[in-house]
């Protein structure tokens, strides 16, 4: 595990010098031509009872979202059969749920669960905290991985969130991780968070034993209505510091171009592409946020030369 100096240390290279080692990197472990189209699917939207500031979906504050029940399982296998026609290997659904409660509603995304393992893709659910029983539930379903990010540094997490605890959120990372399942886990950038939170927010991933198998990095989406409505744009370079950084801390793991990618330039993508990003959300939605179509993100990928992922592409993962 690198210490917080060591990371401090490579987040400030020169610009030059840390893609070179990024791309190095990105090189010795993956095919560098290859992009994984991923699809996140929100399964019930809104009405969540958290206060985390960032988000829209949350009870407590007035935004644009409709609120919208669990989907029927029918309506989210066909969302994953489209999602995989346009080429997404990786369907993730997200319910904004704090936690996972036992009845129907879990029953039933237990049946989507099976339904979309069956289609032959990848699986990933978000559902807020988990118990034990109710992870190898999923495990058993046929699920791949459980994401929960950590949103960013311990220390600014307090700042953003007071309804659940940075504890909460490891010890589920660590419920997922014991039941089997893969784990994906990263965070937000631009929520008024020093260059040092984000520095700490990564070193806090590296303590994740073994290493989570996606880093997904998201550009802050401000949203009316939310507390962080009014947050600074997030300067393009330090993005992609950021995920040049990931990269060489997660050889192995993917870094997943996330949310935010309306508000980025082709050019700024394509250079995250060449500091070792390798996944990216693909679909006109990422849960309520906007995102770039389908069709603009095989045109860019065909643009660069590159290729949509078709399946495992880690040369020694």
């Amino acid at each position: 595990m690198r210490t917080v100096d060591e990371i401090r240390a490579l987040h400030d290279l020169p610009f030059p010098e840390l893609l070179y080692r990024a791309a190095t990197v990105h090189r010795e472990h993956w095919d560098a031509q290859d992009i994984q189209f991923c699809t996140l699917d929100s399964i019930k939207t809104g009405a969540c009872p958290e206060d985390c500031s960032y988000c829209p979906q949350s009870a407590r504050y007035a935004t644009e979202v409709k609120v919208e029940p669990l989907k029927e399982v029918e309506r989210v296998l066909e969302g994953a059969k489209a999602a995989q026609a346009a080429g997404s290997t990786r369907y993730c659904m997200g319910a904004a749920w704090r936690e996972v409660r036992e009845g129907e509603q879990f029953d039933a995304v237990i049946d989507m669960v099976k339904g979309v393992k069956g289609l032959g893709m990848e699986v990933c659910v978000t559902l807020g905290m988990v118990n034990k029983d109710q992870a190898l539930r999923l495990k058993d379903a046929g699920c791949d991985v459980y994401n929960h990010n950590i949103d960013s540094s311990r220390e600014f997490y307090e700042k953003i969130i007071t309804t659940r605890t940075y504890d909460d959120r490891l010890n589920t990372l660590k419920t997922v991780r014991e039941a089997g399942l893969e784990v994906c886990s990263g965070g937000i950038l631009g929520m008024g968070e020093t260059q040092e939170d984000r520095i700490h927010f990564l070193h806090e991933l590296t303590k994740l034993e073994p290493a989570p198998e996606s880093v997904p990095i998201n550009q802050l989406v401000a949203t009316e209505g939310t507390p962080l409505a009014d947050a600074k744009p997030l300067p393009p370079f330090d993005l992609v510091r950021m995920i040049a950084t990931a990269r060489i801390l997660f050889p192995t793991s993917r870094v997943r171009l996330s949310a935010g990618r309306t508000a980025m330039t082709d050019e700024l993508q394509a250079l995250c592409f060449f500091a070792g990003a390798n996944s990216l959300f693909t679909g006109d939605k990422l849960l309520t946020a906007p995102n770039p179509g389908q069709s603009h993100d095989h045109s860019l990928v065909q643009a660069l030369g590159m290729k949509v992922e078709r399946g495992a592409a880690a040369v020694h993962a």
